[in-house]
């Protein structure tokens, strides 16, 4: 069964928390604990099972990288956000771990947060590894050695020791890696981006990240709900709330929670994972959006056979397709 690993969630820009917001996290949570009377250390992780996602997590703030794992052959991943580094990271830390030194890397776009951690992956700068990287854009190579470059960052493109290729994809175009078919998709965005179908053995599974999906313009819709069609999995630009992607936010490249479900259940999804989590919200608001994703589903899927189940994706997230 493949296994879908997201090393980073957010979208725009990295975050991390306050100061304030953890002091202030641990004094509820310290709070509950007093009022619940604890006596034991056994009673520790009962109490904190029964708390809600938001008071003992946190859905993350490294920037988009999703992991794509069949458990054999290469590594395949979309997006090179930071969260790109904590990947490079794990697969350091064990090297008996390591099952290949290749990595495929797909890109949607080359806005900043989707290719800013390639700068900090660490196998691109050791000898011995091979690194893909795909996309549809024909400034692909270009944008990524730039970034590689002064006054910006301190160490040229062409100081890295590992075997580097860039391949162009067109949207349509099947395409095999690693032993799963790939197919891009174009979507509406600043510059465009695409969206990654991917077919491993029975499962399908769609990366779709930064796309704006207006009501108005149903043909372009309906292209998109073939596209996301029995998808086993569905990873959706969900950074807004609707009132957000429908007024203030309109016309900024990015989709709500509420059109993911619709869209998901046009298509007869299985399940949808809310993904690029606006960075000016707090855990406890992307929380919200999932709240009203999952009311809105169960609202409108008795129409709908099957039922969709939505999940929002945090850094470390792993999803069994």
């Amino acid at each position: 069964m493949p296994m879908v690993k997201f090393w980073g969630t957010r979208g725009s820009i990295p975050v991390a928390p306050h100061a304030h917001n953890i002091r202030a996290r641990l004094e509820d949570i310290l709070i509950k604990a007093v009022d619940k009377q604890l006596t034991s250390y056994d009673d520790i992780a009962p109490f904190l099972d029964s708390l809600s996602f938001p008071e003992v997590g946190s859905f993350g703030g490294n920037t988009s990288c999703v992991e794509i794992d069949t458990g054999k052959g290469d590594y395949l991943l979309c997006d090179m956000g930071t969260g790109l580094r904590d990947f490079a990271a794990h697969y350091l830390r064990d090297p008996k771990q390591q099952r290949s030194k290749t990595f495929h890397l797909l890109l949607s776009h080359l806005h900043w947060d989707h290719i800013m951690g390639f700068p900090f992956f660490t196998p691109a700068y050791i000898p011995g590894h091979k690194i893909h990287i795909y996309g549809c854009h024909e400034q692909l190579e270009s944008a990524i050695r730039a970034q590689h470059s002064g006054p910006g960052f301190p160490v040229s493109f062409d100081t890295l020791l590992a075997d580097i290729e860039f391949h162009l994809f067109n949207p349509g175009e099947k395409h095999h890696i690693n032993g799963i078919e790939v197919e891009a998709f174009l979507q509406v965005h600043e510059g465009n981006s695409y969206g990654y179908r991917f077919q491993v053995d029975d499962k399908k599974i769609v990366y779709s990240t930064d796309s704006e999906h207006k009501v108005e313009d149903q043909a372009r819709l309906d292209r998109f709900v073939r596209f996301i069609q029995n998808a086993d999995l569905v990873i959706f630009d969900a950074m807004y709330s609707l009132l957000e992607a429908v007024t203030l936010k309109e016309d900024w490249g990015h989709s709500s929670n509420l059109m993911g479900v619709e869209l998901c259940l046009r298509a007869a999804a299985k399940k949808l994972c809310l993904f690029h989590h606006d960075p000016v919200h707090s855990d406890e608001e992307i929380q919200q959006n999932l709240d009203e994703a999952e009311n809105f589903a169960a609202l409108i899927a008795q129409s709908h056979q099957p039922s969709l189940e939505v999940i929002a994706a945090w850094d470390g997230l792993q999803v069994e397709v």
